[in-house]
């Protein structure tokens, strides 16, 4: 009958008897294994709570421990689990936080070449009998274990003297603009000031921002770069104030008076007679018009990503609501379909508008054109905020998404039709009224010859613009058509003239900035002024 030699745990390795070794290293490896192994499943702790508890000397086991086994075939059977389990772990290490990392490389390293030794005693112990295993190779080994054992406890008496109790700050989500920083959850009122552009002639220009408690994208609300549009002002005045900071995602930025040196003149333009949205980007070196476009544009529109740009009709025109947006740029298109009903009218616009520089520059941007200048109309205010609102539930920021039963109508082509008599302008047709070829829309009389000329519509579409009754010349802008046509035709339009200056038909004003960057009338002038009126 074959005897199991016994273990007593008071002798030391060193001293046993040949038969006795085997077995003894076998137990120590397998207890080093076991450290290895669970050293190598971190713990995860609460956020709240102290990591120091968790990092001290006596959590850690000793290496060397003692176990009782029945038989040769049971030990010989933890034998291959533990060479199971030493191919398997590539390195241990302790779980500690980034902080205590540093300190403890240079342990796991140690421990790593350990376990490799003590991997080879293992493999060494299966593959060779009891008489061929070297008693100074198990002493090695033990030493190796003693030396890890001492070492795991010193770094982590070390680890343990880290204060690890303060609070790791969270993530920022303040936003900076004008060199403020609007924390999250907040709302603040900013001032821009472009006395940089034009020296003691600029004003300090209100900026709304509204920092939602949630991040997310930045949507721009700007009113009054014509200085005589009232309805945007307050458009952007009832969206800002009546957010709550708590429930927004992300932020808004709204400036209620952008050109205020204008708005104080009642006047569209800036003091110089120049139209501010004929000017944007800017630059630094240009006119007075292109020092305060580049500065706003890159103080407050880089900001952004996505802008509406709220206009109204201007030289006593008036507007159905209404979106000027280029349908043939995928970001634009998107932000278009999320305002509800109001109608949309295709269009690139004056390449110097603020809405096509926003759009070149890859901000996604759309003009709200809505109502008649120096008015304030309830209505048409009532109808643009709820267009904006549409846009801030639909793309998630603010509010809940109203489902909707009609499709907003789409004109991709448009065109001003004009009198061709001076007189007085006396309207038939309505705004927002269905029209067919050859319908009446007004008619024009010579107050001293009573001579009258009637103005009919050369296209089927809708009245999505007009003048208000009034004295004009030949060659005035009366009435704008909106005209329905099929997506492909635009498609197709649109590569065709890739690269071509569109006639900005949209407004009926200049198509560009003069080469002279110079107004040669004053504002009050009717024949070229009001020949090339602009909307935006």
């Amino acid at each position: 009958m074959r005897h199991t030699p016994v273990i007593h745990q008071q002798e030391s390795i060193n001293h046993q008897e040949p038969g006795n070794i085997i077995p003894s290293a076998l137990l120590f490896v397998l207890s080093f294994l076991c450290v290895c192994s669970a050293s190598a499943q971190p713990e995860i702790l609460p956020a709240n709570e102290s990591v120091v508890s968790s990092l001290s000397a006596s959590s850690v086991p000793a290496v060397i421990d003692t176990a009782q086994f029945s038989s040769m075939s049971n030990l010989q059977d933890s034998v291959l689990e533990a060479s199971s389990v030493a191919a398997s772990v590539v390195s241990a290490s302790v779980p500690v936080l980034a902080v205590a990392e540093s300190s403890l490389a240079q342990t796991t390293i140690e421990i790593s070449s350990t376990h490799s030794s003590v991997a080879a005693t293992v493999s060494s112990l299966m593959a060779n009998d009891v008489s061929s295993v070297s008693a100074v190779n198990i002493s090695s080994a033990n030493s190796d274990l003693a030396a890890v054992n001492s070492l795991l406890n010193s770094e982590l008496s070390s680890a343990a003297a880290v204060d690890l109790t303060t609070p790791v700050e969270p993530l920022s989500l303040s936003k900076f603009i004008l060199d403020t920083e609007v924390k999250p959850g907040t709302s603040v009122r900013l001032t821009w000031n472009s006395e940089t552009a034009v020296g003691g002639f600029s004003e300090a220009t209100p900026i709304l921002v509204v920092n939602g408690a949630t991040p997310g994208k930045t949507l721009c609300l700007t009113g009054a770069v014509h200085g005589d549009e009232l309805n945007g002002i307050e458009m952007v005045r009832r969206v800002v104030f009546d957010i709550d900071p708590a429930k927004l995602t992300g932020t808004i930025i709204g400036v209620p008076v952008a050109n205020i040196m204008g708005f104080r003149r009642n006047s569209r333009y800036l003091p110089d007679r120049r139209d501010w949205n004929r000017y944007f980007p800017g630059n630094t070196h240009g006119s007075s018009a292109s020092r305060l476009a580049h500065s706003f544009f890159t103080k407050i529109i880089m900001h952004c990503d996505s802008l509406v740009d709220l206009h109204t009709g201007s030289f006593h025109r008036t507007n159905l609501p209404q979106l000027r947006a280029d349908l043939a740029d995928e970001n634009v298109a998107r932000l278009a379909q999320n305002f509800g009903v109001i109608a949309v009218l295709n269009g690139r616009g004056n390449p110097n508008s603020l809405r096509a520089a926003a759009v070149r520059a890859g901000i996604p941007a759309v003009t709200l054109e809505a109502g008649e200048p120096m008015a304030m109309q309830s209505e048409v205010v009532e109808e643009g905020v709820k267009a904006i609102n549409t846009l801030l539930a639909k793309t998630g920021m603010y509010g809940k998404q109203q489902r909707w039963t009609r499709i907003a109508p789409v004109y991709y082509r448009s065109a001003w039709v004009r009198a061709n008599q001076s007189g007085i302008l006396f309207s038939k047709a309505t705004l927002g009224q269905r029209v067919k070829e050859e319908d009446i829309l007004g008619t024009v009389t010579d107050p001293i010859t009573n001579a009258r000329t009637t103005i009919k519509s050369p296209y089927n579409g809708r009245i999505i613009g007009m003048a208000l009754d009034q004295v004009v010349l030949p060659g005035f802008a009366a009435y704008h058509i909106g005209i329905q046509t099929p997506e492909a035709i635009l498609i197709e339009e649109s590569q065709m003239n890739e690269g071509v200056l569109e006639e900005d038909e949209e407004d009926g004003d200049d198509s560009g900035v003069d080469s002279s960057d110079e107004m040669d009338e004053p504002e009050t002038g009717v024949s070229k002024a009001q020949d090339r009126m602009a909307d935006e």
